[in-house]
């Protein structure tokens, strides 16, 4: 092990906790705001509670998210200044204005919602939910937009001096394709997160509480968290097989190594299970829908899709010797990990409308068991999906540019990475137990006993403190 290999693994762990708090921030402000429109235009407090309720597991999110997505821009500098030197032209500008634009946007507007229950009029305060919302939205684009670039460079030309990327095209990197089909399936995945745990914890309230006077209104979010997750759900499938075809057409050893399709293929099978060799040069054993791999890769059921032997041939003649396969074994099953968990959270939520059909209320052990499970689905999927898009571009930092070996500090020894890399982790720990045990606290209480904030005719010269909605005071 040297300092290449513990700075690889520092960045996968900051990078894959921190996105366990991101898809819930991006899917859940949104809800939140929906939930709120919806009692501005029926007056129904049932929805004001639920905003309430939500909007608080919403806050506590967004604060931990905050905390970890901070470590991550600090490690371009720590352990990859190489790479901060040759992409930093480029990079450097979609994070620039996602800090400064974006986010500012966001933790603005959350800041008047939060504080501005009693003293904005209700039209105002429903904007300050969206504002924040779409802020977030915002962030997510710009950072994929940096992202894309990795996985498929545009708008720059290598300065024949310095050796460095040089940007020439901001609306090239911003309309990069593998940007515009990452953002919407990045953000359908947030939803699908965030609307499983509006199932969990509403489907534990109704079952579990017994029937009370919040009974309708969990009833209701159960519901509606039940279908944001089924209509996530097809999304996800769609932008997910627009995203493989341009993947194929940009990284073809990424879709290979999905595969574990070692040699090309007219048509092409896909893989429900692939056994190969252990130096991971052959295929051994096979399980294969016939067709399908063509499809999803070109569109066409007879498409021909290039193999792992014939890429590394390929690559090794336009960059030179080395290995250009990634880690087999990694990519296939994060691959397959990803949908699986993806179709079992929308499984779940199905279950859930059908055991909610005509008024019924739920009754069965297992469907509480799976509901409770049901938040951990998207996110292992979201976390796969992440570890699969970097893992396997592999061994590129920048694909076709620089190699992810040449991106590390060469000033960093093995000591310091290991030894930052061992407080973050234990950091991390820390704040996963104190998340977790936030949103087990707070998604256990009741609704709030709220009162309706003044109307909009008031001047708000009140005593800040009288009739306070004690429930949101934060």
């Amino acid at each position: 092990m040297d300092a290449l290999d513990v700075a690889r693994w520092q960045f996968g762990v900051t990078t894959v906790y921190h996105f366990l708090f991101v898809p819930l921030t991006i899917g859940l402000g949104p809800l939140v705001a929906v939930l709120q429109t919806m009692w501005l235009r029926t007056g129904n407090e049932r929805y004001l509670k639920l905003t309430k309720f939500y909007g608080k597991l919403f806050l506590i999110n967004f604060a931990m998210g905050i905390v970890t997505g901070i470590v991550q821009e600090f490690q371009f500098g720590m352990n990859w200044s190489d790479y901060s030197r040759f992409v930093g032209d480029i990079f450097g500008a979609p994070l620039a204005i996602e800090a400064l634009l974006a986010f500012f946007l966001e933790s603005t507007f959350l800041g008047l919602w939060i504080f501005g229950w009693d003293r904005l009029p209700k039209r105002v305060h429903l904007a300050t939910i969206w504002a924040a919302a779409i802020g977030s939205v915002l962030s997510a684009y710009f950072i994929l937009a940096a992202n894309s670039f990795m996985q498929n460079p545009v708008g720059y030309r290598i300065d024949p001096e310095s050796g460095r990327a040089e940007l020439t095209d901001f609306v090239a990197v911003l309309t990069n394709k593998v940007a515009l089909i990452t953002f919407p399936h990045t953000i359908a995945g947030a939803f699908l997160v965030a609307g499983s745990l509006i199932v969990s914890v509403s489907l534990w309230h109704v079952m579990r509480r017994g029937v009370t006077d919040e009974t309708p209104a969990h009833r209701f979010a159960t519901r509606f968290g039940a279908v944001v997750t089924l209509v996530a759900t097809a999304a996800v499938l769609v932008t997910g097989d627009i995203q493989s075809k341009i993947m194929t057409q940009v990284q073809p050893m990424k879709m290979a190594a999905a595969e574990g399709l070692y040699d090309t293929e007219s048509p092409a099978a896909f893989s429900v299970l692939t056994v190969g060799s252990l130096d991971g040069g052959r295929e051994v054993f096979a399980l294969k829908i016939p067709y399908l791999l063509s499809w999803l890769s070109t569109g066409d059921v007879d498409g021909e899709v290039h193999g792992i032997n014939d890429l590394q041939a390929q690559y090794a003649a336009q960059y030179g010797p080395g290995d250009y396969a990634p880690m087999i074994p990694v990519a296939y099953w994060s691959f397959r990990l990803m949908i699986g968990f993806g179709l079992a959270a929308a499984l779940v939520a199905l279950l859930v409308l059908w055991a909610q059909r005509r008024g019924r209320t739920p009754s069965s052990k297992w469907l509480l068991r799976a509901g409770l499970v049901l938040p951990l689905l998207p996110l292992a999927a979201n976390a796969f999906g992440w570890i699969f898009t970097e893992m396997g571009r592999q061994p590129w930092i920048v694909f076709g540019e620089m190699l992810t070996r040449d991106g590390v500090s060469r000033s960093v020894s093995l000591t310091e990475v290991l030894t930052s890399f061992t407080a973050f982790t234990l950091i991390y720990a820390i704040l996963a137990v104190v998340e977790v045990r936030l949103l087990l606290t707070y998604a256990r209480r009741g609704l709030p006993a709220v009162a309706p904030p003044p109307d909009d005719d008031h001047d708000g010269d009140r005593d800040a403190d009288e009739d306070r909605p004690l429930a949101f005071a934060y």
